[in-house]
């Protein structure tokens, strides 16, 4: 299976806990975040959060969609969120969240196998493809999140490693 794993940093002039509040709401990402079309809740999990499943469906400028499930394996209120992905794509998936500078500093972190049979036939032409797909959705993202909170985007980076 083809892997990757993807580093993104996104510096917003937002607080810290808006900034989390919105990340933790995933099931509104597809009001703001362009390339999120559905997030379903399939399992509630504990009173913080942990041992919940979403379900994601994501489709970005390319014309294909990923769909995969999440579980929250870890939370530290306003500084990390951890997940096991499953389905279309397997891995994992970190949230790390700072302030600093008056900024507020996201970075995503994010391993995964490609579980498509299709897609990791046609990887070894298609990663910068791929690669540049992940990069469009995660500067919608960041695109999104600053018109949401009203705030302005000083920054987004994503470093792409092939594992």
């Amino acid at each position: 299976m083809t892997e990757f794993q993807f580093v993104t940093e996104w510096r917003i002039s937002a607080s810290l806990a808006e900034v989390y509040e919105a990340i933790t709401h995933c099931l509104d990402w597809p009001k703001w975040w362009q390339g999120s079309e559905k997030v379903e809740k399939l399992v509630i999990g504990d009173t913080n959060g942990v041992g919940c499943v979403h379900r994601f469906i994501w489709k970005g400028r390319i014309p294909y969609r990923l769909i995969f499930d999440i579980r929250v394996t870890r939370i530290v209120p306003l500084a990390v969120i951890e997940g096991q992905a499953y389905g279309e794509v397997i891995g994992t998936g970190r949230w790390n969240f700072f302030h600093e500078d008056g900024m507020t500093i996201v970075r995503f972190e994010w391993h995964v196998r490609i579980n498509r049979l299709w897609m990791n036939l046609v990887a070894p032409l298609a990663l910068p493809l791929f690669r540049w797909n992940h990069h469009q959705i995660m500067q919608q993202g960041a695109e999104g999140l600053a018109r949401l909170l009203h705030s302005r985007l000083e920054f987004v980076h994503t470093s792409t490693y092939s594992v």
